[in-house]
């Protein structure tokens, strides 16, 4: 059982919001790197190449989104989701690379103080105007990243909001080099430096455990547990395992049942189960329910066992001398406690009178019980 919003809805609201941040992004690079060029502000020019790394972002984020959207296929029976994880590492790495760059140049400065720049008052508004514009974009692509959980998004939201800390930064580099302290546009670039790669590592370091199929906390398995223990008809429940794919949680668990239950009664635990799950857990998408009529924690107790055409030829060899044994149907056959348990039907018509049937039933049963693995026969009349 899955849900969520559909592909392509969720491929166009991605879509909209990065054009969106892109477009900004554009605009604000520009004003950054030209005007900290012009007002001599080192730690204006590294925030405009910071929010430039957030346009090369939004491009990545662009084609992952297309990418990671499209249905599955035989190559990919589970879609492209982890192709947003791909792209939120790459992300991470490119942050890495910028913060690297201004750091190794700021010291630079810093070490030959001839080359300190002196930042004039323009800076501080450039600045200004980031920090405004920077944290509406955080907020907009926020709240679309939760609506269609994407974590590919999220991550660009707070790729645009360490923006905003950033800007702080240079907002009170630049006015205290403006007050007299010329080393401290160079200070701030390096905290700016600092900021970004600190943003690049949380990033790649999510994404690896998302593609080594890190499961969730403790605390919020035990949530779904206990959710499947208060169903009707769950004796026990075992082996939750959970990962994520993009926005979207996955989970396969073990439940037992009442061992002699119909496939269909069984299927109807299973969808109740997969409704249970999702009201706990709204992050899930398909859930794999395996359904148990014993419990097989420490091991397969009846796996050994033949299958179906294999007994009914033991059955068969062993049925030649009960002549009724021909309108046997159906046979009935459960796999529990290392043993094969038989119910066997026949129809009462067949007999002329109860003493009869019940005759042939105790045949069948002593015949069933010679064949090898059977452990239990009962033998139903039906009209």
């Amino acid at each position: 059982m899955s849900a969520g919003l559909p592909s392509e809805q969720r491929y166009q609201a991605m879509r909209r919001v990065t054009l969106i941040g892109a477009m900004t992004n554009l605009s604000l690079a520009t004003a950054q790197i030209i005007g900290g060029w012009i007002s001599h502000s080192q730690a204006l020019i590294a925030d405009g190449v910071h929010t430039l790394s957030d346009l090369i972002s939004d491009i990545m984020v662009l084609f992952a989104a297309r990418k990671a959207n499209e249905a599955a296929d035989t190559n990919h029976p589970y879609g492209h989701g982890r192709i947003e994880t791909l792209a939120t590492v790459a992300v991470g790495l490119i942050l890495a690379g910028v913060a690297v760059g201004i750091m190794t140049d700021a010291a630079r400065r810093l070490l030959n103080p001839e080359e300190l720049l002196s930042p004039t008052p323009l800076a501080l508004i450039l600045a200004a105007i980031a920090i405004i514009s920077k944290e509406a974009l955080y907020h907009y692509t926020m709240r679309v990243a939760k609506r269609v959980r994407s974590r590919m998004l999220e991550a660009n939201a707070w790729h645009h909001r360490s923006d905003v800390v950033s800007s702080v930064v240079v907002l009170v580099g630049v006015g205290a080099t403006l007050a007299g302290l010329p080393f401290m546009d160079a200070v701030a670039a390096i905290l700016v430096a600092l900021l970004i790669g600190h943003m690049g590592g949380k990033l790649i370091w999510n994404s690896a455990r998302e593609l080594i199929d890190t499961g969730v906390e403790a605390e919020e398995q035990e949530r779904m547990l206990e959710a499947v223990r208060r169903l009707d008809g769950i004796q026990g429940v075992h082996g939750l395992r959970t990962r994520r794919m993009a926005g979207t949680l996955l989970a396969d668990i073990h439940v037992q049942v009442a061992p002699r239950i119909s496939v269909s009664e069984g299927h109807h635990i299973a969808d109740a189960v997969c409704v249970a799950m999702h009201g706990v857990q709204d992050e899930l998408g398909d859930i794999l329910v395996h359904i148990d009529p014993e419990d097989d924690q420490q091991e397969a107790p009846s796996s050994h066992l033949p299958n179906r055409t294999e007994m009914l030829e033991r059955l068969r060899a062993q049925w030649h001398d009960v002549p009724a044994s021909r309108h046997v149907d159906p046979v009935i056959i459960h796999y529990l406690q290392g043993k094969v348990h038989l119910e066997l039907q026949l129809p009462l018509g067949l007999f002329n009178n109860l003493a009869e049937a019940q005759a042939v039933a105790r045949q069948l049963v002593t015949a069933s019980l010679r064949a090898e693995d059977v452990g239990q026969v009962e033998v139903l009349f039906r009209h």
